[in-house]
């Protein structure tokens, strides 16, 4: 099977955004009186969108946010994210040239729970705009990762952008978490993970390949992929 385009994550694929997400969500929730360890992040939070992680940690403490609070709290982080990022370029080592090598000879699309303007920031800062046909954010469909929309989504906006139908099964998704993985499984895309974030077991049961890095997505691996 040929696959005819590809679809990023962002966070923890493309831009090692993670530890700064971290770091903004925990400084916004001190100013709310809630403690948030690392630990607790990455093993409870990393796979929301702001809004869902912000509902559900306040779930887990039994504080019931209303809707303008939590719209708040994702403003002010958002603020604190922009800070981080122009004190050091994010993006993972060789993240960069994949892009540019890999753009050469397919469409790529970014289907991502972090806010389009966070990654489209970090995209033009590092002139990488111009090689995505697609930019999906957090706003941008109604339900997030896990639910397939997301990738739903950058598939029909990737097909506009080329002027030909593409199908899921015609693209692969390369994602660093399950919730990712399953997201793009759900939407009908062969699924690559790559070993940012966590191990290989963890991701296994829904990565049909894995990566150490996107060094190794290579044309060679894509031609002979599944």
């Amino acid at each position: 099977m040929t696959i005819r385009a590809i679809v990023f994550d962002f966070d923890g694929v493309i831009a090692n955004s993670e530890p700064l997400h971290f770091r903004a969500y925990r400084d916004v929730l001190a100013q709310a009186g809630v403690t948030l360890g690392e630990k607790d992040y990455y093993s409870r939070y990393l796979g929301y969108d702001d809004v869902g992680a912000f509902t559900q940690i306040g779930l887990d403490r039994s504080i019931a946010w209303p809707r303008e609070q939590i719209a708040q709290l994702v403003r002010r982080k958002a603020a604190v994210m922009e800070e981080l990022e122009l004190s050091e370029s994010v993006l993972f080592p060789g993240a960069a040239d994949a892009i540019r090598r890999l753009a050469a000879d397919r469409p790529l699309a970014i289907a991502s729970g972090a806010l389009r303007a966070e990654i489209r920031r970090v995209l033009q800062q590092e002139d990488l705009a111009k090689y995505f046909a697609a930019v999906i954010g957090a706003e941008d469909t109604v339900a997030s990762k896990p639910a397939p929309d997301p990738y739903i989504h950058a598939v029909e906006l990737l097909s506009k952008a080329i002027g030909t139908r593409i199908r899921p099964a015609d693209c692969v998704a390369i994602e660093d978490s399950r919730w990712g993985l399953e997201s793009a499984r759900a939407a009908g895309l062969r699924t690559v993970a790559v070993t940012h974030t966590y191990a290989a077991d963890a991701l296994k049961s829904a990565a049909d390949e894995i990566l150490p890095n996107l060094s190794h997505l290579t044309q060679e691996f894509l031609s002979r992929f599944g």
